[in-house]
């Protein structure tokens, strides 16, 4: 048998999955990933017809305002590490509880599924590292609602 090639080794590295969460019940939430940043940071984009809005450094309070405005409202979440801002946003945004555990663990394959009030959609954003020669793989999480956008990356 043939022994691993650096490319086969490096795509098992970009595409396995090992979540840590043996045991736990469907929904549980856990950050599984490698931890980029050490904060969670919400970013918002407002706009309407007239007028376009930008906000750094939101509160989950706040962005749960923009939900009852007749605006469209992208708000922007980098840093999964504090998963209590992200059970509290879902919460307030009504995002499935198996949606939070899949944005939270950052193995998913890409994928669509549409609830109710809501599509979960899950990207792999792939890009090459020249200074070490390799691929790096991000997942972006998107939950699209009537009038918002909540991206997770």
């Amino acid at each position: 048998m043939n022994a691993p090639t650096k490319f086969s080794r490096e795509m098992r590295r970009l595409f396995t999955k090992g979540t840590g969460k043996a045991g736990m019940p469907p929904g549980s939430l856990v950050f599984v990933g490698e931890r980029v940043r050490d904060e969670t940071r919400i970013r918002v984009m407002d706009y309407d017809e007239s007028e376009l809005r930008e906000w750094d450094d939101l509160t989950v309070e706040e962005c749960i305002s923009l939900k009852e405005t007749s605006a469209v409202s992208w708000i922007d979440v980098h840093g999964l590490v504090d998963v209590e801002t992200i059970r509290h946003l879902g919460e307030g945004f009504h995002i499935h509880p198996l949606v939070l555990e899949d944005i939270l663990d950052t193995g998913q394959r890409p994928k669509i599924e549409e609830y109710d009030d809501h599509i979960y959609i899950v990207l792999k954003v792939l890009s090459f590292d020249a200074s070490e020669s390799r691929m790096n793989s991000e997942q972006i999480s998107l939950v699209l609602g009537s009038n918002y956008v909540i991206s997770f990356q």
